[in-house]
């Protein structure tokens, strides 16, 4: 018999956002909030860090993000960029592959994809939240909630006493399975293909090198061992067709891996992680009901063929939070509509990829390598947001809504830097190429970057190489408006400064 919680008699504690789950989409918004002085809750059902590797590849638009949060040398120390994958083929070939990056670009500071198990995602996100005086609430579950115009009055439960929470926002972060999704109501169209199953699990293996990505396709499906970067196990990972046996045992692991590969000299021990992944694709109908939202696995679940799920959840905290923060302190409640109009169509067509490459590892029996623009994520745009004004033709390579490019060999009154070093923080930027009107700033204030030929004060910056003009295109009199999250808000060639002034006053 379930024991009934014993309720506390009055709510203590209102923050501004609830938010429930803990993983990397959790925490990525509890370190936006935290850093934007919001106050909140982060709540977990897990007792504890959730164990496993599951998803292990970080695309550099993430590193990107990490960059902004102060971790990405936390999260590289612990990965490993560009690991190369030997693959073997159904004839016996070998090939390696994976090595490829984007090259040395001036606006790419991360030109490959990273390897590192997601604890150590999650780790690196905690001691930043710490950092920031939070942390998360493990062993506390969110047993149901209702909201009015004005709040959300969540009950969660620890211990088994129940406390009524009273917050402004909640945003469930709550995987697949989201609590939160569901007593919200909104529908998870999608499919779950029963008949696509793999096994994937954390082992020692002996007599096999750590130098790259092991992979052997078979007639029976794929097999991998990816050496995991800063542990001493590998992720194993076994496509399991119909008849086959789904059991993430140690037996079963050594007989498929020595069937598949044709190898009796590796050893597996048993698993310290293990799980039977199966084939879910689903994208939430909505992101938002009042004032209740969605975020990562609670709003979108992928394949893992391309490495996007971890990436686009971290990806969608990053645009809610700044917003979140914004109309706590008083801006405009209709910016929080631009969250699903942005991020909602980014998910569609990540679904769209993911299934792409599953279907391909199906076909090929094995995983695919490839990487490109539409993989490290470096495309993503919010073009024909509300929030993306320009005054650029359709023909231009960059326009607003588009993810803001790093530059370097910027001089300053304190050194080289780069552009990325300098729009850190979660606030707006603007880059100013010469236009010598003021802009009226609104109270929570922005950073104004004045491109000049000598810096003289701390704002001022040298375009020394041209990477910053042509990163952007911008001529001499060009204005643009850097979002806290990344992306361009405003592009204005014409150097209409007014054009700044009612883009800010529209957020408000």
């Amino acid at each position: 018999m379930t024991e009934t919680p014993r309720t506390k008699p009055q709510a203590r504690n209102t923050p501004t956002v609830l938010i429930v789950g803990a993983g990397p989409t959790g925490l990525t918004l509890a370190c936006e909030l935290a850093r934007s002085g919001v106050s909140f809750r982060l709540i977990e059902a897990a007792p504890g860090p959730q164990p496993g590797s599951r998803g292990k590849g970080v695309q550099p638009r993430t590193l990107e993000v990490f960059d902004d949060l102060g971790i990405v040398d936390r999260v590289i120390a612990n990965g490993r960029m560009a690991m190369p994958i030997r693959s073997t083929a159904l004839d016996g070939r070998v090939t390696l592959s994976g090595t490829e990056t984007l090259g040395e670009h001036p606006d790419i500071p991360y030109p490959a994809s990273l390897v590192t198990p997601e604890w150590r995602i999650e780790e690196a996100l905690r001691l930043r939240l710490a950092e920031l005086g939070g942390a998360v609430e493990f062993g506390t579950a969110l047993s149901g909630f209702e909201q009015s115009d004005e709040s959300v009055s969540a009950v969660v439960v620890k211990g088994g006493e129940a406390e009524t929470v009273t917050a402004r926002w909640l945003v469930g972060c709550d995987g697949g399975h989201s609590i939160v999704r569901k007593e919200a109501g909104i529908a998870f169209a999608g499919e779950t293909r029963e008949e696509v199953r793999m096994i994937v699990a954390d082992v020692r293996v002996d007599g096999l090198d750590r130098d790259s990505w092991h992979m052997w396709r078979h007639e029976e499906g794929l097999l991998g061992l990816c050496p995991l970067p800063s542990t001493d196990v590998f992720q194993y990972q076994a496509g399991i067709a119909p008849g086959q046996d789904p059991e993430p045992g140690l037996a079963n692991m050594q007989e498929i891996l020595e069937r598949r590969s044709g190898r009796t000299g590796i050893r597996l021990h048993a698993p310290e992680w293990s799980s039977l992944w199966r084939a879910n694709v689903r994208l939430a109908d909505r992101y938002r009901e009042g004032r209740v939202f969605l975020a990562g696995d609670a709003a979108h679940i992928h394949s893992p063929a391309g490495g996007q799920g971890m990436n686009t959840g971290i990806q969608d905290a990053h645009n809610l939070g700044w917003k979140l923060a914004a109309v706590a302190k008083g801006a405009s409640p209709a910016l929080l509509d631009s969250y699903e109009a942005e991020r909602r169509p980014v998910a569609a067509g990540v679904l769209a990829l993911s299934n792409a490459r599953l279907e391909q590892a199906l076909e090929e029996k094995g995983i695919p390598t490839h990487r490109d623009a539409s993989t490290t994520q470096l495309n993503v745009s919010h073009r024909g947001s509300a929030l993306a004004r320009d005054d650029r033709d359709e023909s231009a390579r960059l326009r607003a809504g588009d993810r803001a490019p790093d530059a370097t060999r910027l001089t300053t009154v304190e050194g080289e830097r780069r552009l990325f070093e300098l729009t850190r923080g979660g606030r707006f930027t603007l880059l100013n190429f010469g236009v010598p009107t003021a802009v009226a700033v609104p109270p929570s204030g922005l950073r104004t970057l004045h491109v000049v030929g000598r810096p003289t004060g701390p704002d001022d910056v040298a375009d020394t190489e041209g990477h910053l003009a042509g990163a952007y295109g911008a001529a001499d009199r060009a204005l643009v408006l850097i979002r806290p999250d990344g992306h361009i808000g405003l592009i204005s060639d014409a150097g209409d400064a007014s054009a700044v002034s009612d883009y800010l006053a529209a957020i408000g």
